[in-house]
C-alpha cells in the first residue's frame, strides 16, 4: 500500500485494499513500488516509517488454485456419494468457478462444463477459453481441461462411455450421474440425445442447489476477497453522498456511482445500481430514470461492486434537506430492525427467525407490514446465494454463512427506504463486512 491516504481527499482515507494489504510503504516515491515487491516477494512486513499507522502484520500468501479446488472436488465427491450420486456433471458458470477455482477465465458466456467423478474433474471448453484455463489449472492436478469440438452433451457422453463402456449394460446404466435443475430444456434433450448414441448410459438424476449449497459455507480466501469488494462498496458511498445533490436525476447518480467502483478497483458491478428518489423509493427494486432528485426527499441507494470475483450488497438511504417527522420515524424503525437482527445473528438461528424479528421491530416503530420482502439473501460469486433470512428459510444458519440484512419501509405514493449491511456469520455472532455508517445522512 504505497499511499499516505490520510493526507489526501477525504474519499481516500478509507482503503480499498486494507483487507489484504500486508504493510504500508510511503515517503519513498518511485523507490517505494520496488520496496514493494520486495515486501510481497518475502511475504515480511516493511519497515515502519514516519507516520502513525503501523503496518499491517505479515501474512501466508492466498493459498494455489490447487489448495482451493482439490477439498471444494472433494467436498462435491462426499456429497454425490451421500446421495447415490456416483458422478457430477455441472453447466452451472459460478458453480464451475467455484469448484475449479479458476480466477480470470470464465466471463457471462454460458460456454462450459465440469465433468466431476470419483477420480478425476475435466473442464470441457472451447478454444476462446482453452489457453486461460489450461495456464489457471497448469499448478495444480486436480482438473484437467478439453477444448474438443463438440457439444457439451457429446462430451459427457464421451466421457462416461470411455469410464464405463466395457462394464455389462445393467452395471453402467445403473450409475447415476447428477445433474442441475438449472439446466435448459434444450441441454437437457441434447444430453438425452447423446447417451441414446452412446455404448453406456447412466441415470439422469436432477439435483437442486447441490453445489450452492456447498458454496454457502465461505472459506476465509472468499471472505478476504469480499470484504475488498465491499471496501471498494463503502469508499463509493462516501464519494456519492459529496457529489450528489437536488436538480440531479437519478440516472446521473447512477453513472456517477457505478463509474467510480469502476476505476477504484472494481472488477465490474454485483448488480445494477439502484437509484430511486422520492415516491420511486416505494419500489424496492426501482430503475433509476430521468426523475429529478428533489429537497425535501429521500433517496435509496442500493449498490455493490465485484472484485476479484466476489460480490458486495449494501444499501443505505440519505435525506435532501432535513427529513419530515414521518420520514425519521421510518428510518429509526429499519435502523432498529438492522441492528436487532445483526446483534442476534449467529449459528444456530434460523432465517425464519431473523426476517420475524426484523418484522416485530418495524412493528413496534409503527410500520408493520410495510417490508414485503425477505430480510436478506446470501452472497459471494452471486449476488443471490444461500442462506436466505426468510421466513421459507427454517435451517440453522453456520459459521462461514454471508448474509444481507437489509429491513425495508416502503409507502406507496410517498416514499421508501432500506438499510443493508453484508457480513459473515462468526463462530459467536455476526462481522459486518460493510463500514459506512447508520446515521441519518442528511445532504
Amino acid at each position: 500500500h504505497l499511499s499516505d491516504i490520510s493526507t489526501r481527499e477525504e474519499f481516500r482515507h478509507l482503503s480499498v485494499i486494507e483487507p489484504v494489504c500486508v504493510a504500508q510503504i510511503k515517503g519513498k516515491g518511485k523507490e517505494g513500488y520496488k520496496e514493494a515487491v520486495d515486501v510481497l516477494l518475502s511475504l515480511a512486513p516493511a519497515e515502519r516509517l514516519a507516520g502513525s499507522v503501523p503496518p499491517a502484520p505479515a501474512q501466508e500468501a492466498e493459498p494455489s488454485v490447487r489448495a482451493l479446488a482439490a477439498p471444494r472436488l472433494n467436498r462435491l465427491r462426499a456429497a454425490c456419494a451421500e446421495a447415490g450420486i456416483r458422478s457430477f456433471f455441472a453447466r452451472d458458470t459460478s458453480n464451475i468457478t467455484w469448484l475449479t477455482a479458476f480466477d480470470g477465465v470464465f466471463d457471462d458466456e454460458d460456454a462450459h462444463a465440469l465433468l466431476v467423478t470419483p477420480h478425476d474433474a475435466v473442464l470441457h471448453t472451447d478454444s476462446r477459453y482453452s489457453e486461460a484455463a489450461r495456464a489457471a489449472a497448469a499448478d495444480e492436478g486436480a482438473i484437467a481441461v478439453d477444448d474438443a469440438r463438440v457439444t457439451h452433451a457429446a462430451f459427457v457422453a464421451s466421457a462416461f462411455g470411455a469410464r464405463h463402456g466395457e462394464q455389462p449394460t445393467a452395471e453402467a446404466e445403473a450409475v447415476v450421474l447428477g445433474i442441475e435443475d438449472s439446466l435448459t430444456l434444450g441441454s437437457y434433450r441434447a444430453l438425452e440425445a447423446a447417451f441414446a448414441d452412446a455404448p453406456a448410459r447412466p441415470q439422469l438424476r436432477e439435483t437442486s442447489d447441490f453445489v450452492l449449497d456447498l458454496r454457502a459455507v465461505k472459506e476465509p480466501q472468499e471472505i478476504a476477497r469480499m470484504k475488498a469488494a465491499q471496501a471498494i462498496t463503502d469508499a463509493a458511498f462516501a464519494h456519492i453522498v459529496a457529489f450528489m445533490r437536488p436538480g440531479m436525476t437519478e440516472r446521473a447518480v447512477q453513472i456517477e456511482l457505478e463509474d467510480f467502483m469502476r476505476r477504484h478497483g472494481a472488477d465490474g458491478l454485483a448488480f445494477p445500481s439502484i437509484v430511486a428518489t422520492g415516491a420511486n423509493g416505494a419500489s424496492p427494486h426501482a430503475i433509476p430514470g430521468q426523475t429529478v432528485l428533489e429537497a425535501g426527499q429521500c433517496v435509496v441507494l442500493d449498490f455493490g461492486a465485484r472484485a476479484l470475483g466476489y460480490c458486495s450488497d449494501m444499501t443505505r438511504t440519505v435525506f435532501l434537506g432535513a427529513p419530515s417527522p414521518r420520514m425519521r420515524d421510518a428510518y429509526a424503525a429499519i435502523r432498529n430492525a438492522n441492528e436487532q437482527v445483526e446483534a442476534a445473528l449467529r449459528p444456530g438461528v434460523t432465517g425464519k427467525a431473523m426476517h420475524e424479528l426484523a418484522e416485530r421491530a418495524l412493528a413496534d416503530g409503527g410500520f408493520a407490514g410495510k417490508m414485503g420482502h425477505s430480510l436478506g439473501h446470501g452472497v459471494g460469486i452471486d449476488i443471490h446465494e444461500q442462506p436466505v433470512l426468510s421466513p421459507r428459510n427454517e435451517s440453522a444458519l453456520v459459521a462461514g454463512n454471508v448474509v444481507t440484512v437489509e429491513p425495508g419501509v416502503y409507502l406507496s405514493g410517498e416514499f421508501g427506504m432500506r438499510l443493508e449491511d453484508c457480513g459473515v456469520i462468526t463462530a459467536d455472532g455476526f462481522e459486518a463486512f460493510t463500514q459506512s455508517t447508520h446515521d441519518l445522512v442528511v445532504l
